[in-house]
């Protein structure tokens, strides 16, 4: 371990601290808090993966599992119940905006050392190749296969 690697422990140590301290991650922390701290959303997210258990185990038997449409019913009302809850919303929004800080970061990091080094996102905007890293089809979409 070299200075130099100390150095860059401790720059990274303090990106660290600015982003958890930063508005989109307070939001976040918050909207968490939100919805962990209401005992009845709670009971309802367990419900839904307790539910979503079921979903899975049906999914191996398919339609042919006698409980089937039961299962796949309940499972769409409970999501659909969880996707309309204003505290899950704000949950989901406040984590999306720290995703794509958090993107961006990786990014200019990425960028800052080479244009090549290849950046894991699921934001398109952060792809610099046609086909993404590792497309598999042998140069059919034509990016370089080599």
């Amino acid at each position: 371990m070299t200075e130099e690697w100390l150095d860059i422990l401790e720059a990274s140590d303090v990106l660290a601290a600015q982003i958890v301290q930063s508005d989109l991650a307070q939001r976040y922390f918050n909207a968490k808090r939100a919805v962990y701290e209401d005992e009845q959303l709670v009971q309802h997210i367990e419900q839904f993966l307790n539910m979503k258990e079921r979903y899975e185990e049906v999914q191996r038997f398919g339609k042919y599992h006698p409980d089937y449409r039961e299962v796949m019913t309940a499972v769409r009302k409970q999501k659909r119940a969880l996707d309309l809850n204003e505290k899950i919303g704000n949950y989901r929004l406040a984590e999306t905006k720290l995703q794509e800080m958090l993107d961006l970061v990786g990014y200019t990091l990425a960028q800052a050392v080479s244009d090549n080094v290849a950046v894991d996102s699921s934001n398109p905007f952060f792809e610099t190749s046609s086909c993404g890293a590792g497309c598999g089809s042998g140069g059919a979409c034509s990016c370089s296969a080599s």
